[in-house]
C-alpha cells in the first residue's frame, strides 16, 4: 500500500494511507489528510489513484506543490520522491524495501560497494513571518503613511430584514399602548 511520509522536523515519521481512490490534501479538517501548517493551502491538492499510478493534482494552491524541488499542476508520483505542499515535505513510500541486494552466486566476483549516500537535505522548520511594526515606526508617534485618511465614512450596510423588523416592531407596540389607553378608559369609565 502506498503512504506518504511527512519528513519537517515535529511531524517526522507521521504517514497517510493512499487506499481510497480520491484523497484531499490540505489545512482544514474536511480533508482526507489534514497538515495543519500554515503554508499548507485549506484545500491544498488532491491525490488520485489510478490504477498502479498515484497521480498528484494541484488545487490553485497559494504557495504551490513541488515534486523533487520542481512546481506541478498535475504529474504522476513514483516511489521514493519528495513531494512538498508550502513547506511541509513528504515522502512516496509504496511499501517495498529500499533496495535489498539479493545474495551473490557462489563463485562469482563479490559484488562492488555501493556508492555513498547522499548528503541528507536538511529541512529548515523555520516560516518567514512578514515583519509587522519595527521600533523605529514606534517611536515617530502619531505620523500617519501618505494616504491614510482618518476621514472616511464607513457605510454600514443596511439589511431591508432588520428594517422591516423594526418598523413592524413599533408598529405593535403602538397598537398594545393604544389598547391599553383604550381598556383603562372604558374601565373607569363613568359609571351608571
Amino acid at each position: 500500500m502506498a503512504k506518504l511520509v511527512i519528513l519537517n522536523q515535529g511531524m517526522t515519521g507521521r504517514t497517510f494511507e493512499l487506499n481510497i481512490e480520491r484523497n484531499t490534501v490540505g489545512r482544514v479538517e474536511d480533508n482526507t489528510f489534514q497538515i495543519a501548517d500554515g503554508s499548507v493551502s485549506s484545500h491544498h491538492a488532491e491525490i488520485l489513484l489510478r490504477g498502479s499510478d498515484i497521480v498528484i493534482k494541484d488545487l490553485n494552491s497559494t504557495n504551490g506543490t513541488f515534486l523533487n524541488g520542481e512546481k506541478i499542476s498535475e504529474i504522476v508520483l513514483k516511489p521514493g520522491q519528495t513531494l512538498r505542499f508550502g513547506q511541509v515535505e513528504l515522502k512516496i513510500d509504496d511499501g517495498t524495501p529500499v533496495s535489498a541486494a539479493a545474495p551473490a552466486p557462489v563463485g562469482s566476483a563479490p559484488a562492488p560497494a555501493p556508492a555513498p549516500a547522499a548528503p541528507k537535505k536538511s529541512v529548515d522548520g523555520t516560516m518567514v513571518i512578514p515583519r509587522g511594526v519595527s521600533l523605529s515606526d514606534l517611536e515617530q508617534g502619531g505620523v500617519r503613511p501618505a494616504g491614510f485618511d482618518t476621514n472616511t465614512v464607513f457605510s454600514k450596510k443596511k439589511n431591508k430584514a432588520n428594517t422591516y423588523f423594526l418598523i413592524g416592531g413599533i408598529i405593535v407596540g403602538v397598537i398594545i399602548v393604544g389598547l391599553i389607553i383604550f381598556a383603562l378608559t372604558q374601565a373607569g369609565g363613568p359609571k351608571k
